[in-house]
């Protein structure tokens, strides 16, 4: 019921504000619908999960380890999400542990390249607005000389820890939308 409140008042947020949905994390979440993607492609051994909470939030956590040439983890969902000129910010509900995260979009599932923000946490709910022309191309952690992100869609949301630190990580996520 509490879950219930907070999503209706959650849509009216998004309403008040001309914000658009792209992902609600609730009770009723398939969370298969995230996949993770940790070093491991590369032959680390960080860890990763996706759970969803009693209160229906996403809890992305783990361990992330050097070892092997490792260093990240990360949880991507595939998505067809529409750009008008008036999304200017991608807008998190999140709350983190005091460490650093990147969210990533990709404009074409087809792409090499992932456009990267990064922010930080601090261990309370934040509500964070990430300008969507700040976003940054980046290629297997090296930024690329090409434009920042200037895509009319977004095919792929990801969060990612790659902090070059051996360290254990969780990440609670609300809602993710367009502003």
């Amino acid at each position: 019921m509490i879950k219930y409140i907070i999503t209706l008042i959650t849509f009216c947020f998004f309403t008040q504000l001309n914000m658009k949905e792209i992902y609600t994390f609730s009770t009723q979440t398939n969370i298969k619908e995230w996949r993770i993607v940790n070093d491991g492609v590369m032959g680390g051994i960080s860890k990763s999960s996706l759970v969803l909470t009693e209160s229906g939030n996403g809890q992305f956590s783990g361990h992330v380890s050097l070892e092997n040439n490792g260093g990240f983890a990360s949880i991507q969902l595939d998505t067809k999400i529409k750009l008008t000129e008036e999304d200017k910010f991608v807008v998190l509900r999140i709350k983190g542990d005091g460490k650093g995260y990147e969210l990533r979009l990709k404009g074409k599932s087809s792409q090499y390249e992932s456009y990267v923000y990064q922010f930080a946490t601090s261990g309370e709910w934040q509500m964070l607005k990430l300008p969507i022309g700040e976003f940054y191309p980046q290629f297997r952690g090296q930024q690329l000389n090409i434009p920042n992100f200037n895509f009319s869609n977004i095919a792929q949301v990801s969060f990612l820890i790659a902090n070059k630190e051996e360290e254990d990580f969780k990440l609670l996520i609300d809602w993710i939308g367009l502003e």
